[in-house]
C-alpha cells in the first residue's frame, strides 16, 4: 500500500522536475511537427527527411536531460522507496488536467527505470497501466483550435462547403485550381456514400491539423450521413511550377491502413492533444491498435509501452507456447514466434556463417536506419526491447534449445523477480508485424497452380525493390525468403542485415571474360570492390522458376540493368527525391508533372 502522507517536499520536487522534463520534450516535439508545415510550403524535402529522423531521437535525449538533473540536484539513486512511492503519487496529481497525460506517464515509466533497480519495477513504482484518463481531453483556451472542425454542407453549396474546408488549413501556396480540385474531390466521395437522401446530421468531421511525411499533406476527415461514416483522406502535393493540387481521393478504412501502414515513415503532425487524434482515428480503422497510431504519429514511445500492454493482455488471456517461426532459418537473426500473436520476435545470432562479415553493432546500426529513413511502404517498423522476461512454460524445449545454439549471449533462465517463478529472460529483441513469407506464398501458388497470384506477387515483388530505390535503399539480399506479403497483398521487406543506401554503392557491368579461362571459370575472376553491385549476376538467384522469369523479365527487367541503379543513385546524390505514393498510381485525378 502506498503511504498516505503526501507532503513530502523532496518527492514533490522529484515529480515535478521529472514532468519539466516531459513538457520540455513535448514542446519540442510538436515544435518540430508544426515546422513540417513551413518545409512543405518551401518545398523542402531533404530538410523534412532530415527533422523526421532527427525527431525520433528527441525522446531519448530528454529521458537523459531529465536523468542528469535528478541525479544532479536530487541524488535520485539514492532516495529510499517510500520517496519513490510519494513521487508516483504527486506525478499523478500533477496530470490531472494535464493534455498529454499517457504520454507523461510513459515518461516517468522511461526514467524511472533508468535509476531504481529491476526488482522494484512494479506497479508501486512504474505506469503498468495508466493512471489517469484520456477521455474527452480538450484544450479550452480560446485561441486552441479544436481536434477536429465540422462542416455542415447541404446538397447545393457541397462544393463550397469543401472548398471551405481546404481554405481552412491556411496553406501559404496557391492551388492550381482549387475549384477543379474540389470538384475531383466531390465527384469521388458521391461515389461512397447515399448522397440523394442527406440525414440531419449530414457532416463532414476533419482533423485540424495537416498529416505531413514525404512529399505530401495529407487532409484526413470522414463523412457522416446518418448512421453511415465514411473515412476519407486527401492527399495534397506540389505540382512541377510549385502550385498545389489535390492528387487523389482515398476512402474507407482499407485505403486509411495503407496509407497509416506500419511499413511507412511516421507523420509530422501538430498537435495538443495526441489522444485526441488516435481515438478520432482509431474510429476511422478498428481493425488498427492504438500502438500503431501512436507510432504512426511519430510517438513511438507511446506506441511501445501500449503494444507492451496489448502483448501482457494476450499473454494472460492465451495458453499457446512460442516456436521457431516456419520458414528459412536465417544465418543472422534467429527468429520465434506465438501462434495466437500476430508479430515475431528476432535475437541477433551469436555466430554468423563466413559469408556474413558483419557484427551485433552493425546489425543492430542497420535497423536504426531503417527506424529513421522513410520506410516508403516497403521496410517493416520494429519495436526494440532489451531485458524482456517471459515465463518459461510458454516456450517449446526446441526453441530453447535453438537460442542456447544460436544466441546464448541473449538467454538468461532464472527465478529473476525471486518469487519462484522461471523466466525466460532475452537481453535484445526486436518485435515486428508477422507476414507470409514471399517464397511460401510463391510456393502455395505454384502448388495449386495458381497462375495469377504468381504474377501478382511477382509484379509486387518487383515494385517493392523499386520503392526502396527510390527511397535511397539498396536491399542487399533480395532472395524471395527475405520479403513478405500483408493482408492487403503489399509486399514489404523485412530482412535488413545487409542494406546499404543507394548512394553507398557501385553499380557495375560484369566485364567481358578476357579468353575462354575467364568465360570457364566457376569462381569470379575480375576484380569486386567492397561495395560493388553486379545487377545482372541477381537472374540466377532469383529467376530459376519459369513462370517467375516470364513474369520479372515483362515486368522488372531493368532490375538486372546496371544503368538502372546508377542512374537512380546519380539522381538521388544530386538531391532528387523521388515521390512514392502511399496508393496506386491510377488512383491519381490528374497526370501532373510533381516537383
Amino acid at each position: 500500500m502506498f503511504p498516505q502522507r503526501l507532503d513530502a517536499p523532496q518527492a514533490y520536487a522529484i515529480a515535478k522536475a521529472m514532468l519539466d522534463g516531459f513538457n520540455r520534450h513535448y514542446r519540442l516535439f510538436r515544435t518540430e511537427s508544426a515546422r513540417a508545415k513551413h518545409r512543405f510550403e518551401t518545398r523542402d524535402w531533404l530538410g523534412q527527411q532530415r527533422a523526421q529522423r532527427e525527431r525520433i531521437e528527441f525522446y531519448d535525449l530528454r529521458v537523459k536531460e531529465c536523468l542528469m538533473r535528478l541525479m544532479k540536484e536530487f541524488q535520485a539513486d539514492q532516495q529510499p522507496m517510500a520517496v519513490w512511492e510519494q513521487v508516483k503519487l504527486h506525478y499523478i496529481g500533477l496530470l490531472v488536467n494535464h493534455h498529454q497525460p499517457e504520454l507523461a506517464e510513459t515518461f516517468f515509466n522511461s526514467v524511472t527505470t533508468k535509476i531504481l533497480k529491476r526488482a522494484y519495477f512494479q506497479n508501486d513504482f512504474i505506469f503498468v497501466r495508466p493512471a489517469v484518463s484520456t477521455e474527452y481531453i480538450e484544450n479550452e483556451e480560446p485561441s486552441a483550435k479544436p481536434t477536429y472542425r465540422c462542416y455542415y454542407p447541404t446538397a447545393d453549396n457541397m462544393k463550397a462547403e469543401l472548398l471551405h474546408l481546404l481554405e481552412d488549413f491556411d496553406l501559404r501556396v496557391p492551388f492550381e485550381d482549387l475549384p477543379r480540385d474540389a470538384g475531383l474531390v466531390l465527384g469521388a466521395m458521391l461515389q461512397h456514400f447515399d448522397h440523394t437522401r442527406l440525414r440531419a446530421n449530414f457532416q463532414f468531421q476533419v482533423l485540424s491539423s495537416l498529416f505531413y511525411r514525404n512529399k505530401g499533406a495529407y487532409v484526413v476527415g470522414k463523412i457522416i450521413n446518418g448512421f453511415q461514416e465514411v473515412p476519407f483522406a486527401l492527399p495534397v502535393l506540389h505540382n512541377i511550377g510549385g502550385q498545389l493540387v489535390i492528387d487523389a481521393a482515398l476512402f474507407g478504412d482499407d485505403d486509411l491502413l495503407m496509407l497509416f501502414s506500419f511499413a511507412r515513415a511516421y507523420f509530422m503532425v501538430d498537435m495538443e492533444v495526441p489522444s485526441a487524434y488516435v481515438q478520432f482515428l482509431r474510429g476511422m480503422m478498428p481493425r488498427k491498435p492504438r500502438a500503431e497510431l501512436y507510432n504512426a504519429l511519430g510517438l513511438a514511445k507511446q506506441g511501445k509501452t501500449l503494444f507492451y500492454r496489448d502483448f501482457l493482455f494476450h499473454m494472460r488471456h492465451s495458453t499457446d507456447r512460442f516456436r521457431i517461426a516456419p520458414g528459412i532459418k536465417g544465418m543472422v537473426m534467429l527468429v520465434f514466434d506465438l501462434p495466437s500473436f500476430p508479430f515475431v520476435f528476432k535475437l541477433i545470432k551469436d555466430y554468423y556463417p563466413p559469408q556474413k562479415d558483419t557484427s551485433r553493432e552493425q546489425i543492430r546500426g542497420k535497423y536504426l536506419l531503417v527506424k529513421q529513413h522513410d520506410r516508403v511502404g516497403r521496410m517493416a517498423d520494429t519495436l526494440e526491447f532489451s531485458e524482456v522476461g517471459f515465463p518459461r512454460e510458454r516456450f517449446t524445449d526446441e526453441l530453447i534449445a535453438e537460442i542456447q545454439q544460436f544466441a546464448p549471449s541473449q538467454l538468461e533462465i532464472s527465478d529473476r523477480d525471486g518469487d519462484g517463478t522461471i523466466e525466460v529472460v532475452l537481453k535484445h529483441v526486436y518485435i515486428e508485424r508477422r507476414m507470409i513469407p514471399l517464397n511460401i506464398y510463391l510456393q502455395e501458388a505454384f502448388d495449386t497452380g495458381a497462375k495469377a497470384q504468381v504474377e501478382r506477387a511477382v509484379i509486387e515483388y518487383g515494385n517493392a525493390i523499386k520503392d526502396l530505390v527510390a527511397g535511397n535503399i539498396f536491399p542487399g539480399d533480395m532472395l524471395w525468403k527475405n520479403f513478405g506479403i500483408t493482408r492487403h497483398g503489399k509486399v514489404v521487406f523485412y530482412d535488413y542485415d545487409e542494406i546499404e543506401y543507394l548512394t553507398d554503392c557501385q553499380f557495375r557491368r560484369v566485364p567481358a571474360p578476357r579468353n575462354e579461362e575467364d568465360e570457364l571459370s566457376g569462381e569470379v575472376w575480375y576484380p569486386v570492390g567492397k561495395h560493388d553491385v553486379f545487377p545482372e549476376t541477381f537472374g540466377p538467384f532469383l529467376l530459376g522458376n519459369q513462370w517467375v522469369r516470364e513474369v520479372f523479365m515483362k515486368h522488372h527487367a531493368d532490375l538486372l540493368d546496371a544503368d538502372f541503379w546508377q542512374q537512380h543513385k546519380e539522381r538521388i546524390a544530386a538531391g532528387h527525391v523521388h515521390d512514392v505514393f502511399p496508393y496506386e498510381r491510377d488512383r491519381r485525378f490528374l497526370a501532373h508533372a510533381l516537383a
